[in-house]
């Protein structure tokens, strides 16, 4: 029996988790995947948005700029990639500057500090690769980039040291409600809680709907990306965005925490997250139109996204209408990475009204990583004095150790796939995107799992790398 069960462990159950797991009450975390982090908050732009863009008064804007400095604070304590890289907002004509405007008046009521409007020659010697027709900017020093995976993973890897269960591989399929205790029914088990915090990303509507009623629509949006190699870094040092419209932020262009370039979105009405060439062509023509000689032939990985879009045009953060004990936190489009510790916090507060929550008188709210690459010489020799390991290199582009694989799979949340381990030490993540270093993962989850080969996975359940061995004569 918990108190709690949060259904989905992307970026804003990791974070209810993290902050629920401070106090002296029992949680659990629900999750359909094989990995947190599985849905939008493994594909998206990866920006910390400061908080000009979402109409004042919105729920949307009160978390965005909340939730941007609990971000930053986080990133601190969790040892997690953050750089305020600031950004900007380009327009072309008058009515882009007019929008400019207005996005300056809304960023002020919205508390965010430092923007500033510039004129064509300011915003050109900033960023001297921008398409000459740009007329201004409005420029937003506070913006940042982040690796959202990798908040999410040292969010949830903290609640677990926390004592919060994780329970992979578990889809929820059923809900029901005897005497004021939620069972929750999943592919693999029962559990029984007080109270639910919802949490299932593009599937929160219908997890509400296994047992309230009809209160909420979530629809897909796809939003696909092209990711450079880092010889195309030096396009832009800041996050690049045109003038916004009604289907979101539109086109950017940005660096990323590893040193590569992405750009993207479009935004398609859609389920699946297949890229499509009309899709990728779209995106190319928008980005060129901020910076014309974007070398797309440096593209080494393209990939799609979904996010969730409900039909009330807000964030919906509420108790249910229909079912008590059963708290929404749903319908989260853009800016819902940066917003996500301040909804997590929110559950918390929700909860202390249901409850009396008392604080531990010990808990772990911070946590250190290794990253082999950004050792000093002489802390590189110490550690491969302790663990050898750390001195052989698998992954070349990124520079990463054996050591570091083997921490990944043997993990307070163990990685079980080749992305599993990319996405905990970044192996597999640089230019050959794992054609060189790919088998050699393979082969150390196989020495470390204790598995076979045709049990490896690239990533989710079904994704086996063999099929089958043959017998060579």
């Amino acid at each position: 029996m918990f108190d709690v069960v949060i259904i989905g462990a992307g970026i804003v159950g990791c974070s209810a988790a993290y902050y629920l797991s401070q106090y002296d009450i029992r949680v659990c975390v629900l999750e359909a995947a094989n990995d947190v982090s599985m849905g939008t908050t493994k594909a998206n732009s990866a920006i910390v948005h400061a908080g000009y863009d979402p109409e004042t008064g919105t729920l949307m804007a009160k978390h965005n700029v909340i939730g941007a400095a609990l971000t930053k604070e986080l990133c601190r304590k969790l040892d997690v990639p953050y750089k305020e890289c600031g950004a900007m907002v380009i327009g072309f004509d008058e009515t882009d500057l007019n929008t400019i405007q207005k996005l300056y008046d809304r960023g002020i009521r919205n508390g965010v500090e430092q923007l500033q409007i510039l004129n064509r020659e300011e915003t050109l010697k900033l960023e001297p690769q921008l398409s000459r027709d740009v007329r201004g900017c409005l420029l937003i020093p506070t913006s940042a980039i982040i690796a959202p995976w990798e908040l999410a993973m040292a969010l949830m890897e903290t609640a677990v040291r926390n004592g919060v269960q994780l329970k992979l591989n578990n889809r929820v399929e059923a809900i029901s409600k005897k005497d004021g205790v939620f069972t929750v029914r999943t592919n693999a088990d029962e559990y029984q809680a007080k109270y639910i915090i919802n949490a299932a990303g593009v599937h929160s509507d219908k997890v509400h709907e296994l047992i309230g009623e009809k209160e909420f629509t979530i629809t897909t949006v796809k939003g696909e990306y092209y990711l450079l190699d880092k010889s195309e870094s030096s396009r832009c040092q800041r996050t690049i965005f045109q003038c916004p419209s009604a289907v979101g932020k539109g086109v950017l262009v940005s660096p990323t925490v590893h040193g590569n370039l992405i750009v993207g979105p479009n935004a398609v009405d859609s389920d699946n997250v297949d890229t499509t060439y009309e899709g990728l062509q779209f995106v190319k023509k928008r980005a060129q139109r901020s910076i014309p000689f974007i070398a797309f032939g440096e593209n080494i990985r393209n990939f799609a996204g979904l996010r969730a879009k409900n039909d009330r045009g807000d964030f919906i953060v509420e108790e249910s209408r229909s079912v008590p004990d059963f708290f929404n936190i749903a319908g989260i489009m853009s800016p819902g990475l940066t917003s996500a510790p301040s909804l997590g916090l929110a559950a918390v507060d929700w909860l202390k009204g249901k409850q009396e929550l008392v604080k531990k008188d010990s808990y772990c709210e911070s946590r250190k990583k290794i990253r082999f690459n950004e050792l000093s010489d002489e802390e590189k020799n110490e550690l491969i004095k302790k663990d050898p390991r750390y001195g052989r290199i698998i992954c070349r582009c990124m520079t990463v150790t054996e050591g570091e694989i083997v921490d990944a799979i043997h993990g307070v949340i163990p990685a079980v796939s080749i992305d599993g381990v990319k996405r905990r030490c970044t192996a597999g993540m640089g230019r050959c995107q794992g054609g060189f270093c790919g088998g050699k993962v393979a082969e150390i989850l196989v020495r470390e799992r204790g598995i076979s080969p045709l049990e490896v996975l690239q990533d989710q359940e079904g994704t086996n790398i063999l099929v089958k061995e043959l017998k060579v004569k």
